[in-house]
């Protein structure tokens, strides 16, 4: 089991030296509650143009979707083959990019699945090696996880699993049961408590942070409503985002909370995704 000592270790061990003595490190800390974005929220966006719109939000805390550093449009095959070859130096001028822009790159979001080798597994550790980041996000599976754990060991990187709220199928991280059953398959495996998908499936994310903070690494923050509803621009829906944070807050979990840019906004993401940072400021005056 973690404790808030073994978070704060792997927190400080995502900052590099040179991010933790920069003069222009982005401060996207409110309130105690380290507030920041998943990349997702700017998908239609090259990685530069995420870069840029975090700077101009002003969020210092990143979670890289992977498709933001992969090819787009080729083939299962061919993707394999880029995760196989890319030169590691290509990525880690990825995190120089961050580094210099005053935004620590925390996570990579790499959602390891069946169809995936083992080398494929191997190399995604690797890229998180590059990264410099000690934690790997993965919207995954269960049988996956089992998969999954040897590497995490061997490269000492903590993979927090993501949720979502297919309840239905039993192989997916959607439920508390769920959740438990991954930590039990390996002392590097956390969670990444997605807050909206997990309202959506009829659970309280309140009581489980709660009742699993020491296991939890990062929020995603949207907001949908329950019974499988759909999402809504945040105070809209059934997800108790505000009590969220204000739990975070009250009880200093160290966990980020990262925007996830989801719903279908009335403007562009960059508007979108302020408004949302907006919101939780206000939940943190």
């Amino acid at each position: 089991m973690y404790t808030r000592r073994d978070f704060g270790k792997i927190a400080l061990a995502a900052l590099p030296a040179s991010t933790l003595l920069a003069q222009k490190k982005i401060n996207s800390t409110i309130g105690g509650v380290l507030i920041g974005a998943q990349s997702y929220s700017f998908r239609e966006k090259p990685l530069d143009g995420v870069i840029q719109a975090m700077t101009e939000i002003g969020l210092g805390e990143c979670e890289l979707f992977s498709p933001h550093i992969e090819p787009k449009g080729v083939s299962r095959d061919d993707l394999r083959k880029w995760r196989l070859t890319v030169p590691l130096d290509e990525i880690k001028a990825v995190r120089k990019k961050f580094d210099d822009a005053g935004i620590n790159l925390y996570a990579l979001n790499l959602s390891f699945n069946d169809s995936f080798t083992d080398e494929e597994i191997d190399h995604g550790f690797d890229m998180a090696m590059a990264l410099r980041v000690r934690v790997i996000t993965a919207s995954s599976t269960l049988t996956s996880a089992k998969r999954i754990a040897p590497w995490a060991e061997k490269h000492n990187v903590i993979v927090a699993f993501h949720g979502h709220s297919d309840v239905k199928d039993p192989n997916q991280f959607a439920t508390p049961e769920a959740f438990e059953r991954a930590l039990a398959m390996s002392p590097k495996f956390a969670i990444n408590l997605d807050i909206g998908h997990f309202v959506a499936a009829n659970y309280d994310p309140v009581e489980f942070i709660k009742t699993h903070h020491e296991h939890i690494l990062v929020l995603h923050l949207k907001d949908r409503k329950r019974d499988q509803g759909p999402n809504t621009p945040w105070g809209q829906g059934d997800t108790p985002i505000k009590q969220v944070l204000q739990l975070l807050k009250k009880e200093k979990y160290p966990m980020r909370a990262l925007i996830e840019y989801e719903y279908r906004g009335a403007s562009d993401s960059v508007t979108e995704v302020k408004k949302c940072f907006d919101y939780c400021k206000e939940a943190l005056a």
